[in-house]
């Protein structure tokens, strides 16, 4: 360009701009700005015609000419580059920028439930699920779950931690254990997924990257179903952390997968009409994965044969019986409380484990992972005020067990005054209640080895206590 001009070529150097604003204007623009009460560049610049001459007028600011002028001349951007350093030492936050996952966003296409159709198999809806207990707080493991549209099949990996890098991997790993191939990953928007390096992985494998509409769960009812029905059913609700925890949580999905795909029928919406507020659903006859990869006439004969094959080996008592031991052995890991060496849970043969599905019903919740974590019962926090005397009230009530709780504390109130008052009323029903309910169980079981001396005392001083309380025995064996 310097040549067609006629120059010589050499680079011609500019004269530098000298400064138009000095400190004199920069720091009249900071009283402005603090009397604005701190409002940005763009709300600034109008204000600053009416603000300069309101604080003229009172007498707060006196400015020289040439300061008044470029103060009034300033644009919203050089307002807000000469505040920068005061906004940053008064402790503003900076401008938030657009997340680096935004563009990746935009360069992802959107697909909705409805314009899923009918694709082959091999088009699946990711999404991840935290086993982070009852707090989110710190690194928890993951479970990266992946449902096909086309038949329900279901794959479940374990995540330790919640990074771009790691799902990829643990995506190259899905992969190589499907029967068929991967044609379509969807995910939410979740920054997992919404990153270049998710993105050029997909790029790179052929596999068709799509994403769900923000805060429409609906879009992805197909994984979200599996989330409840396959990872929290199996999982529970517990909070799991550390490798030893993805580790079990890996040997859990083993048999899972197949347990699951093989043995788990499930429904399949075939369609749905709207008529006014009413919705109508018809469902396909329940069946396995399995079966609707066998029956779908885009399947190839050689994943065809590979199905069968997996299935032919499949034993559902003993994916069953792998899926219980890896259950009580996570459920181990998560409940520990101390550190030390934990020896493998002892397993059931095949045998005693056919033979307890006989009866399992029998106890309720047969899932570890499903049945709550036992809690140890709260000991008392404040001191008893009770202690000193809790002797001689347990003497009285032997004497005369049809005394009331306000009747000993009466008296006790008279042997001891000004220590004990009416406050504690209720303090000292509790344990006249607990000593009521020892009583009744020595008079209708009888005393025990480790039972009191007294306790005699209370059948034979309570005469129409002791006949009610038999009874009542006599009415319950009855």
């Amino acid at each position: 360009m310097r040549l067609l001009r006629g120059g010589d070529g050499s680079a011609e150097r500019k004269a530098r701009r000298g400064r138009v604003y000095d400190a004199a204007m920069r720091e009249a623009l900071i009283v402005l700005w603090e009397a604005s009460d701190r409002v940005c560049g763009k709300r600034l610049r109008p204000l600053l015609p009416v603000l300069v001459e309101a604080m003229e007028r009172h007498g707060h600011l006196r400015l020289a000419p040439e300061v008044r002028i470029g103060v009034l001349a300033m644009s919203a951007a050089t307002i807000d580059r000469l505040l920068r350093d005061a906004r940053t030492r008064a402790g503003g936050k900076p401008r938030r920028r657009t997340p680096p996952s935004a563009a990746v966003r935009r360069s992802v296409p959107v697909r909705t439930f409805s314009d899923w159709q009918d694709p082959a198999p091999g088009f699946f809806e990711a999404d991840l699920v935290a086993h982070s207990g009852p707090t989110s707080r710190g690194s928890h493991v993951q479970t990266l779950v992946l449902t096909d549209i086309a038949s329900g099949w279901t794959e479940c990996a374990p995540l330790l931690v919640r990074e771009q890098v790691l799902v990829t991997e643990v995506l190259d790993e899905v992969r190589r254990v499907l029967p068929f191939a991967l044609l379509g990953f969807d995910t939410d928007n979740d920054t997992a997924f919404m990153n270049e390096t998710v993105r050029d992985y997909c790029t790179g494998a052929g596999v068709e990257f799509t994403r769900c509409r923000p805060y429409r769960k609906n879009d992805q009812a197909h994984v979200e179903q599996k989330n409840g029905a396959v990872v929290r059913r199996m999982v529970g609700y517990r909070r799991l952390e550390g490798l030893e925890a993805a580790a079990a949580l890996a040997d859990l999905y083993r048999p899972v997968r197949l347990f699951v795909n093989f043995f788990q029928p499930s429904f399949k919406l075939a369609e749905k009409s709207r008529d006014g507020a009413v919705v109508r659903k018809r469902y396909h006859a329940p069946a396995t994965p399995h079966q609707r990869l066998l029956e779908d006439a885009r399947v190839s004969d050689e994943v065809r044969a590979r199905l069968r094959s997996m299935a032919s080996g499949l034993d559902p008592v003993q994916l069953l019986r792998d899926i219980r031991a890896a259950q009580q052995r996570l459920v181990e890991i998560a409940d520990r409380t101390g550190v030390g060496e934990h020896g493998a849970p002892t397993q059931p043969t095949l045998e005693e484990f056919l033979k307890g599905l006989r009866t399992a019903w029998r106890g309720g919740e047969v899932r570890p992972t499903a049945q709550a974590k036992s809690k140890a019962k709260r000991g008392r926090r404040r001191p008893d005020p009770f202690a000193s005397v809790t002797a001689r009230l347990h003497e009285w009530f032997c004497a005369e067990p049809w005394l009331t709780s306000r009747e000993l504390l009466i008296r006790l109130q008279a042997d001891v005054p000004d220590t004990y008052p009416e406050k504690l009323l209720r303090t000292l029903q509790r344990r006249v209640k607990q000593w009521r309910g020892e009583a009744a169980r020595r008079l209708v079981f009888g005393a025990g080895p480790g039972d009191a001396v007294g306790s005699g005392s209370v059948a034979m001083r309570a005469p129409h206590a002791a006949t009610g309380a038999a009874d009542a025995a006599t009415g319950m064996a009855d």
